[in-house]
């Protein structure tokens, strides 16, 4: 069965709902893209990076393959299909006592899929900044 906290971000991967996604967030949450080279702190940031992702990588074909737990931490694989790009990935999430996410770590694979993806967050950035 999956941790409370992982129950909660499915159901935020599901419902696509935003609100609820930042409030799975500690304020001092870190964030680890594949394409950018130092950790991004915070609950802002990070909730810009992971609204990016729901709207660029969590269409029709996102779903996710395996999930392994730890104590207070989890690997989700995924796995979508972008302009015809197949993209595989984990989520390796963190939390605390609160049930709140500390850290939230992205890799990708392959190079043309994280090349691409780096390209879409990116111009999804700049749209959300307005």
């Amino acid at each position: 069965m999956a941790p409370k906290l992982i129950e909660n971000w499915h159901a935020v991967v599901v419902s696509k709902n935003i609100a609820d996604m930042k409030a799975l967030l500690a304020d001092d949450v870190v964030f680890q893209s594949p394409v950018v080279h130092t950790p991004q702190q915070g609950k802002a940031i990070t909730g810009a990076y992971l609204t990016a992702a729901l709207h660029v990588l969590n269409n029709e074909s996102f779903h996710y393959l395996n999930q392994w737990y730890g104590e207070k931490s989890a690997v989700l694989e995924f796995e979508t299909v972008v302009d015809g790009i197949t993209i595989n990935g984990v989520d390796i999430i963190e939390w605390n006592e609160a049930n709140l996410i500390t850290n939230f770590k992205v890799m990708v694979r392959p190079l043309k899929a994280m090349n691409h993806l780096h390209a879409m967050m990116g111009a999804m950035l700049m749209k959300m900044k307005g």
